[in-house]
């Protein structure tokens, strides 16, 4: 059930919350007083390989007829693709290394290799989904607006083709990214801002535009004959991506232990608050450098979500510190393997779209009036209210 008070819901004094959020803050100071040189070095060398990588591919790609060169360039572009998306421009546009002064490593600059405008992923993103974390009703990144991915979401028939929807999700999910920060429900109702529609579908058009541009037209010309067999490469690399990049992100949110909340837990949160929701709200799972390297080091989700602007190479450290933390105060610390946060995200996913006893009765009441309904049904789970007065629990996540 969703959580509309963490400090019941942790067994937890106001005291106590207030002491486990200065820890927290102390855990940042620390890390903000000691980034330099090394941290510089490493966001440097990471963006290095990830060009070398593209370099490399792109080149094999002219010879993309002979089998050999098609996978070995396929394979080395959905590398350079999945670092750039992952651990350079998901964590660079969040200012993770706006510390250095940088002009072309920093969160106002950088442009991503992804159909989504940088500027519509910041705002949907960096604000909506890291201030109110899985809060039903204001985090869009709960279902992404088309999927029932908790039982306190209303089922509606609709859901039946959950399956089908999620798959496709994932086979195309840099456009549900770039769809991600308009008012689809506003559309729906009819009461969406027309010109800020326009503008960001005209703002996703040039972007997309540019997309394929580069990856379907100027790259596979320099194949000459070979074209076609280039056009196929960068489709695959790029569906790679999509894929890879989709069961990276819901392992971050959606297995078992992972957290949802009510809008009441809104109202006057502490700063205490705010990291607790974080914690509860976040899952990790494990692995080896190689692999917190490929997924952006969101392997390390609670942590990320705890210090979304602090450098992803710290947060291996940064983990041994918020466990110490859990052990001490009795919170769960969600994590386990890749495989098994996977199975369980998608499990559920399925398992939703099915109603269970009473769901069924309860949708048909809805729908013949019996039953005033407490929650828009499909895709959206409750209304949106106006936002809260900003609080202190909102600063950390500015773009």
């Amino acid at each position: 059930m969703a959580i509309s008070d963490i400090k019941e819901f942790t067994h937890l004094s106001e005291a106590d919350v207030a002491a486990i959020g200065r820890e927290f803050d102390a855990i940042r100071r620390d890390v903000e007083a000691s980034r330099g040189a090394d941290d510089a070095a490493y966001i440097r060398g990471v963006i290095k390989l990830q060009r070398r990588l593209e370099i490399g591919g792109r080149v094999a790609l002219v010879g993309s007829v002979l089998p050999p060169l098609w996978l070995a360039g396929t394979a080395a572009l959905a590398a350079s693709k999945i670092i750039e998306n992952m651990e350079i421009g998901h964590n660079v546009m969040h200012g993770q290394w706006d510390w250095m002064n940088d002009p072309e490593i920093h969160s106002a600059t950088w442009e991503w290799d992804n159909v989504c405008p940088a500027e519509q992923w910041k705002h949907s993103h960096n604000y909506l989904h890291h201030t109110y974390t899985n809060v039903i009703g204001k985090d869009k990144d709960v279902g992404y607006e088309i999927l029932r991915v908790r039982s306190d979401q209303p089922w509606h028939p609709y859901y039946l083709g959950q399956p089908l929807y999620n798959a496709l999700l994932m086979f195309l999910f840099q456009w549900g990214v770039a769809l991600h920060d308009l008012d689809i429900e506003g559309a729906a109702k009819m009461d969406a801002d027309p010109e800020e529609m326009k503008a960001k579908l005209r703002q996703i058009g040039r972007k997309a535009g540019k997309q394929a541009l580069k990856d379907y037209v100027f790259f596979p010309a320099l194949s000459g004959p070979f074209f076609p067999a280039t056009i196929a490469a960068n489709a695959t690399a790029n569906l790679v991506r999509n894929v890879w990049s989709y069961a990276i992100i819901f392992c971050g949110h959606f297995p078992d232990g992972a957290e949802v909340f009510t809008e009441e837990e809104l109202d006057g949160e502490t700063w205490g608050e705010w990291y607790l929701r974080q914690l509860l709200g976040s899952a990790n799972f494990t692995g080896g450098r190689l692999m917190h390297l490929m997924s952006g080091n969101l392997g390390y989700q609670i942590e990320h979500h705890l210090f979304p602007d602090l450098p992803s190479n710290r947060y291996p450290e940064i983990a041994e510190k918020v466990r110490d933390i859990c052990a001490r105060w009795d919170l769960p610390y969600t994590t386990g393997p890749f495989p098994q946060q996977f199975w369980q995200s998608t499990r559920s996913i399925w398992k939703l779209s099915l109603p269970v006893a009473g769901e069924l009765k309860r949708f048909v009441d809805r729908l013949v009036g019996r039953e005033k309904p407490a929650d828009v049904p499909a895709p959206r789970a409750a209304e949106e209210t106006e936002e809260p007065t900003p609080t202190r629990a909102e600063q950390p996540v500015a773009a």
